[in-house]
């Protein structure tokens, strides 16, 4: 079997800045069009021949990385109308019938890695798909595990990551910590950019292992010098940040088999069909229901 796994924060992101006529619910009074595009976007998988799928999205935006630094990512400049769907978005996969992992204390990329983690451990799974651009995903992939980037149609394995960034997977919450994420709100090392970073820990492997004189470093880094004094001024930091860039894989997502597509619930499904305004998405899921069940 094949295990698609969707970042539910993303799309929704992704749909609501995108061109998509308005469309606001009778019961709430709320725009979600935002919803009705991702939950589209989930119903073409299932018509594309996807069977156990699991959606990841942040019930809410804060979570325990916001204790470890100050700066990181809060919901601050959300925009509102943005924010107001994410919930009605888990209430209608739901009613799908697809699997949602809404993440409190843990983000939407923990359960990502989580659920990735434990598919791929599960031998009747043959690949499994982490549908998201994220960078910090990158450090799952490998072996059965690949990202897609359904945007743009690109599948990454361990070497095109590695081709990407420079460094293998496992690196990358290394690399990250170095160079920093401003999506998540943590500036890394100054002075290290991309470049060094790569340079660095594919020599060394990991933050931890690179040397603190940079005599010691038997490959070539622009300013080098300065760069080992930053590290060695810098290393408590740099653990830091590589904790806040690492993937837990403890996320409550349930089984494999939880993820599997059975059809939608009813009434609840037509409910939503309704309050979405489209009467095509409610044709298409019965054909793909009738279809799984016969």
């Amino acid at each position: 079997m094949e295990v698609h796994l969707v970042d539910g924060t993303y799309e929704l992101f992704r749909h609501f800045y995108g061109k998509h006529p308005s469309r606001t619910d009778p019961l709430t009074g709320i725009e979600i069009s935002a919803v009705r595009g991702v939950v589209s976007t989930v119903v073409q998988m299932l018509e594309d021949g996807a069977t156990h799928v699991g959606v990841a999205t942040d019930h809410v935006i804060e979570s325990f990385r916001n204790d470890l630094w100050p700066g990181y990512k809060t919901g601050e400049g959300i925009d509102p109308l943005l924010w107001a769907q994410a919930h009605p978005l888990e209430d209608a996969l739901v009613a799908l019938g697809v699997a949602v992992f809404p993440m409190v204390d843990v983000e939407a990329d923990d359960a990502l890695g989580a659920a990735a983690a434990l598919a791929a451990a599960d031998p009747r799974v043959v690949r499994v798909l982490i549908c998201t651009p994220d960078k910090d995903l990158g450090q799952c992939v490998g072996g059965k595990v690949l990202q897609f980037d359904r945007r743009n149609d690109r599948i990454l394995d361990a070497a095109a990551v590695e081709d990407k960034f420079g460094v293998p997977p496992a690196a990358i919450p290394d690399y990250l910590a170095l160079v920093g994420d401003s999506a998540d709100g943590f500036p890394g090392l100054p002075g290290f950019g991309a470049k060094s970073a790569a340079l660095l820990l594919a020599r060394f492997g990991s933050i931890a292992a690179i040397p603190d004189d940079e005599g010691d470093w038997d490959i070539a880094v622009r300013g080098a010098a300065k760069l080992a004094a930053t590290l060695r001024g810098s290393r408590d930091l740099a653990a830091r940040f590589t904790t806040l860039a690492t993937l837990r894989l403890d996320a409550p997502v349930g089984t494999v088999d939880d993820w599997e597509w059975h059809g939608p619930q009813e009434p609840a499904w037509a409910d939503w069909c309704d309050r979405l305004g489209s009467a095509s998405l409610a044709g298409r899921v019965a054909t793909l229901a009738h279809t799984t069940r016969s």
